[in-house]
């Protein structure tokens, strides 16, 4: 089993979202023990910004850093069973740093390709765990519903690639209180602990 751990928080260890995907990791790692887990922190260091130079360059002629760095991190995708991702609503989406990230995984005829009968996926056999976080409240039946482009759009991107198992454990509302945050943590927690290896 291999485990692609992608955080992309800027808050640090006031994170919810690292504290979140963290708890994921371990707790399959203690299911499969044997797991093997490749951590990529995309804020820490992000991928470079979708660019002609990146995504031209002929990597088998002269690979540009750019090209290598997009190259790599395709690659970690491609190689992973469960890929658990750390995704806060920042601006009512994802982070910058976490769309250029999923801007490298969109590779005709590696992830998806064109057919006869449209497009079609190919990272059917992946396993998505999304670690989500948001400072208030954006569920379907609150009157913010219309801002939500944040798991929305991670369900349709992977959708786009073939995913059909996608899972979120979600901490709403974190900035609401205090008191909030704790509610929304444990809750959060709970549904860590409820999560199948398998």
């Amino acid at each position: 089993m291999n485990i692609l751990h992608i955080d992309s928080s800027i808050q640090g260890e006031q994170s919810v979202t690292r504290s979140l995907s963290s708890a994921i990791v371990t707790h399959l790692r203690d299911q499969l023990p044997d797991a093997q887990v490749i951590h990529r922190d995309v804020a820490a260091a992000p991928l470079p910004q979708f660019s002609a130079e990146a995504v031209l360059a002929d990597p088998a002629v002269a690979p540009t850093p750019s090209a290598r760095e997009l190259t790599m991190a395709l690659e970690e995708v491609l190689a992973a069973d469960v890929i658990v991702i750390g995704a806060p609503m920042y601006n009512f989406g994802v982070p910058s740093q976490l769309k250029s990230w999923l801007d490298a995984l969109a590779v005709p005829g590696r992830t998806f390709r064109y057919g006869a009968d449209g497009v079609e996926g190919l990272l059917g056999e992946k396993r998505i765990i999304i670690a989500s976080s948001r400072g208030g409240f954006y569920g379907p039946e609150s009157p913010m519903a219309a801002l939500e482009h944040q798991e929305s759009y991670l369900r349709a991107f992977f959708g786009f690639l073939g995913v059909t198992r996608l899972e979120v454990v979600g901490a709403e509302g974190v900035r609401m209180s205090p008191e909030r945050a704790d509610i929304a943590m444990r809750e959060a927690m709970d549904q860590v602990s409820r999560l199948q290896a398998a």
